[in-house]
């Protein structure tokens, strides 16, 4: 132990410091010398400096020391447990006599009932205590059965928890036996005109056993209540997100599989009553999503069954030319994917904007589709009459060319090429159109004088 304490230390070098600065001459050696003392004492070890050990540690280097600070750093020395040495025997003597209070009073038949035979007031606290449990077990089990039995909120159920918890804590603080055995000497004690017997305590006890029950099957109801309601409203909040019909499918799947918890719950709890009163709104707001639900599926179906007649007519149109035939087969495929998408009702908003800005791309493929068919048919009618053309030239030839008339011939020759020119390109007559072509062009120069 240091034989002067840190607060001491620094209230000395602190005065030594401020003599050292108030002295005429340079006193910094005095300072020094002081201050190696000091350390010196903190230290070392051995019984704490007195007063007069401090005033000759720092007088006769600065002798103008106040004695107030030397007094002040001697006080930091005292024991703190000076104060209490006259009170050491009485307090002594209360401890012993708390410690035997204790002890009497354990909740033990074999240490109270000879006590309570012997010395009754040493069971003052006993009985204190019993009285004071009692009636606080009596009040909160009243208040308790109101508030879990006739609860109307969830709040008034949380409370009547409580009130149950308390309940048994006073219930589980009274002495039983002493209950069982002793319950007029109890009263008399205190002059009291209420009896609380065992078969009362008993009652008690099973009354808040139910209570506990009833606690835990409200809990777990009322868990299950916001569960159930929570994912409702994330079902719905994903209904409202879903980007396309199957997310929407699986959003109401959701939804009603909430539902179906609700109905579970059971009917004789406050979560059950209250999941009744809001059953009816839910599984209203269910029926209309899932009617439109249904609707946007219809749509959705349409929709798909007209992209599919669109896939095979697009398919059936490349590496054109086709025959007239092919091209009327495609323009059908295209007008029944227009009709599928005709059968979308303007309710359905987003399936209808869908389908008319498909009905317009569909509609412009079938005019071109049309236009090829309508040229696939006079190409093919212009080919036939050419080579009809050109068949009665052949045969009109006479046998003797001298007899021949050239100016008819080229009529007729002219004629032929004319009916060529109506043949388009990209067709399946275009090619057959070239060469009747150049054979009437040959034929047509020969006549040429």
């Amino acid at each position: 132990m240091a034989r002067i304490t840190d607060r001491a230390y620094h209230i000395l070098l602190k005065e030594a410091e401020k003599c050292a600065s108030l002295a005429p001459l340079d006193a910094q050696v005095e300072l020094r010398i002081v201050r190696k003392r000091l350390d010196k004492l903190r230290n070392g070890s051995g019984r704490l400096v007195s007063e007069a050990e401090i005033a000759a540690t720092v007088k006769d280097m600065f002798p103008d020391f106040s004695d107030e600070v030397i007094a002040e750093a001697a006080k930091t020395h005292q024991s703190p447990t000076t104060a209490l040495d006259g009170l050491k025997f009485p307090i002594l003597f209360i401890l012993s006599l708390l410690g035997i209070i204790w002890v009497v009073n354990l909740p033990f038949p074999p240490i109270r009932r000879p006590i309570a035979k012997a010395a009754p007031l040493l069971l003052l606290p006993s009985f204190i205590s019993m009285d004071s449990n009692y009636r606080q077990a009596v009040s909160k089990v009243e208040q308790a059965d109101q508030l879990v039995n006739r609860s109307t909120s969830k709040e008034d159920f949380q409370l009547g928890a409580r009130k149950v918890t308390e309940a048994k804590r006073h219930l589980n603080a009274l002495p039983v036996w002493f209950l069982g055995y002793e319950p007029v000497t109890y009263c008399n004690w205190f002059g009291c005109t209420w009896r609380f017997t065992f078969d009362e305590f008993e009652q008690a006890r099973k009354s808040v056993g139910r209570m506990e029950a009833k606690v835990f099957q409200e809990t777990n109801a009322l868990q299950q209540l916001e569960q159930a309601e929570q994912a409702i409203q994330e079902s719905k909040l994903d209904y409202q997100k879903a980007a396309n019909p199957t997310e929407q499918q699986n959003a109401v799947l959701s939804w009603r599989a909430a539902i179906d918890q609700l109905t579970q719950l059971p009917p004789d709890t406050l979560a059950g009553r209250n999941a009744q009163q809001k059953l009816h709104a839910y599984q209203r707001d269910l029926q209309e999503v899932a009617g439109s639900l249904t609707s946007n599926e219809r749509s959705s179906t349409l929709v798909t069954v007209a992209k599919q007649f669109a896939w095979h007519a697009a398919q059936s149109s490349q590496n054109p030319p086709h025959p007239a035939s092919k091209w009327q087969q495609i323009e059908q495929s295209w007008e029944r994917a227009i009709e599928e998408l005709q059968k979308v009702p303007p309710e359905e908003s987003q399936g209808y904007l869908q389908a008319q800005t498909l009905i317009a791309q569909y509609t412009q493929n079938l005019g071109e589709i049309r236009l090829r068919r309508e040229a696939e048919e006079q190409a093919n009618a212009a080919l036939t009459k050419a080579q009809e053309g050109i068949e009665r030239v052949i045969a009109g030839i006479p046998a003797n060319p001298e007899h021949m008339d050239r100016s008819l011939v080229a009529a007729q020759l002219q004629g032929i090429l004319n009916e060529l020119d109506r043949v388009q390109a990209g067709t399946t007559s275009h090619e057959k159109a070239k060469e009747l072509e150049k054979f009437a062009r040959d034929r047509l120069n020969q006549l040429q004088p």
